[in-house]
């Protein structure tokens, strides 16, 4: 019979679909917190990571949730990250962000950063509700609320779906290709921590860190490897080469990459609800399917 595995207090079993790369309203999906782990159930998860952005706060609510329908709830969140450097001198053109995992209650270097990263995020919602007004496409603060669920929560998809509503986009693509994204008019850029940091920072805090999903660096091969080293040296602890929007071919390679750079190859659906219609908890597109043994495998890292 197939040995449990103990994660400080938490059992799981192998043999049993897990999903560590989920998203509420808390941050920017569309489903609440307690919404996660039954998803997950229904999935036929065992296991399920809530890892929203910048934040923790939606992690009592699913906790609650996930003992009431006997899902296993990996305390998580995504950091978002600046732009790293390969020893090649080549930067990442794409997003980049950190998953860690393990993040206990109670304060510490990754808590007070996540902390001082939500003020921002207020801050850059302000600012972004001014651009749009000063552009002729006026976004108000309560329907934005309303939309998200809770001020907290409030993000770019929110504002995108209410430029929809009212006539200024086709739909959320078309939101931020014309409006939100990178270089738009209206975007307004927000706090960002050093990869490296988010990684040094979550091991001062008992936690483990991921390089969330890589391929959205926009580098090369060689110069993905290399960043993957550097932060390997700086405490990262693994790679997300099952990632729910890669093609087998895709988790394949970083599955490789990962093993060449001694880092766990972890995975998850990244799961938005309406925000990202295609990605389902626990199963991504369809096809996705993250090894059981990985969470007895970052539980090892843990500091």
């Amino acid at each position: 019979m197939a040995r449990p595995f103990r994660t400080r207090g938490r059992v799981s079993l192998p043999g049993t679909v897990i999903d560590l790369h989920t998203h509420s309203n808390v941050s920017d999906g569309s489903e609440a917190p307690a919404r996660i782990p039954e998803l997950a159930a229904a999935a036929g998860c065992r296991t399920v990571a809530l890892t929203d952005h910048d934040t923790l706060d939606g992690l009592a609510e699913a906790a609650e949730s996930a003992a009431a329908v006997g899902v296993e709830l990996i305390r998580g969140c995504e950091v978002s990250c600046l732009k790293p450097t390969a020893s090649s001198g080549a930067r990442a053109s794409g997003s980049a962000h950190v998953l860690c995992y393990f993040v206990e209650d109670g304060d510490g270097p990754l808590q007070d950063e996540l902390r001082a990263l939500r003020l921002d995020r207020r801050r850059r919602n302000d600012a972004l509700v001014a651009r749009l007004a000063e552009l002729g496409a006026p976004v108000d603060w309560d329907e934005l609320v309303a939309e998200a669920g809770n001020e907290g929560g409030v993000g770019r998809p929110h504002f995108a779906r209410i430029l929809v509503r009212h006539g200024h986009a086709a739909d959320v693509q078309d939101a931020f290709d014309r409006w939100l994204a990178d270089d738009r008019p209206a975007y307004v850029p927000k706090a960002r921590l050093e990869t490296a940091d988010a990684a040094r920072l979550a091991r001062g805090s008992g936690a483990v860190a991921v390089l969330a999903h890589p391929l959205s660096l926009g580098l090369g091969p060689a110069d993905l490897e290399s960043v993957v080293r550097d932060l390997a040296g700086e405490g990262l602890a693994g790679v997300e080469a099952h990632y729910g929007a890669y093609t087998p071919e895709e988790r394949a390679g970083l599955v490789a990459l990962a093993r060449r750079t001694g880092m766990v190859a972890t995975g998850g659906s990244d799961f938005h609800g309406t925000f990202k219609p295609t990605l389902s908890v626990g199963t991504g597109k369809g096809d996705l399917s993250v090894p059981d043994d990985v969470l007895e495998q970052l539980a090892a890292r843990r500091p």
